[in-house]
């Protein structure tokens, strides 16, 4: 599928948002309208190696995806790399740029695919209209993020990995 792919211009500082779009504990503040049952896979939530698994809300199905953030070029790159569908058999990137717009404006990119290789899956993402439910997803997720990054609260709700020490990663 895809590449499916949304962007936005926001009235914010581009290291804040790389920062918020970056620290894995806060994607669901978000994407929680598409994106559901999410959780870190390790403590620390920022940087390269942070990763997460999820479900991804279809029309007639739901499916597991996993993201690991494999590169990161501050402050207007992030690139991640995962596996999603039936035995994580699907190869999933997921491409944020944060690119410097006219005066204070910084246009946000996130671009999103899949690369199945099996007919079964490729059929099953045609038949669901995967693409479709993705793009408006990943617009929906943008608009929200420039609604929390132009307001004055602090940028949305952080999660944390069970059993974890709250103290030792900085999170509230």
């Amino acid at each position: 599928m895809g590449p499916v792919s949304a962007e936005i211009e926001i009235d914010a500082p581009r290291e804040r948002a790389f920062a918020t779009i970056g620290d894995l504990a806060k994607r669901p503040s978000f994407t929680d309208h598409f994106i559901a049952d999410f959780h870190l896979t390790r403590i620390e939530s920022r940087g390269i190696g942070a990763g997460a698994r999820f479900r991804v809300a279809l029309p007639l199905r739901s499916v597991w995806m996993d993201t690991v953030i494999a590169e990161l070029e501050q402050p207007h790159k992030i690139v991640e790399r995962g596996h999603g569908g039936r035995s994580n058999r699907i190869p999933v990137t997921t491409v944020w740029e944060l690119l410097e717009g006219s005066g204070s404006l910084i246009r946000v990119r996130v671009s999103h695919w899949t690369e199945p290789s099996s007919p079964l899956d490729k059929a099953l993402e045609s038949v669901t209209g995967a693409a479709l439910w993705q793009q408006r997803g990943w617009g929906e997720a943008l608009r929200r993020l420039r609604d929390q990054l132009e307001s004055e609260a602090p940028s949305g709700q952080s999660i944390a990995v069970a059993g974890g020490n709250p103290h030792a990663t900085g999170i509230p």
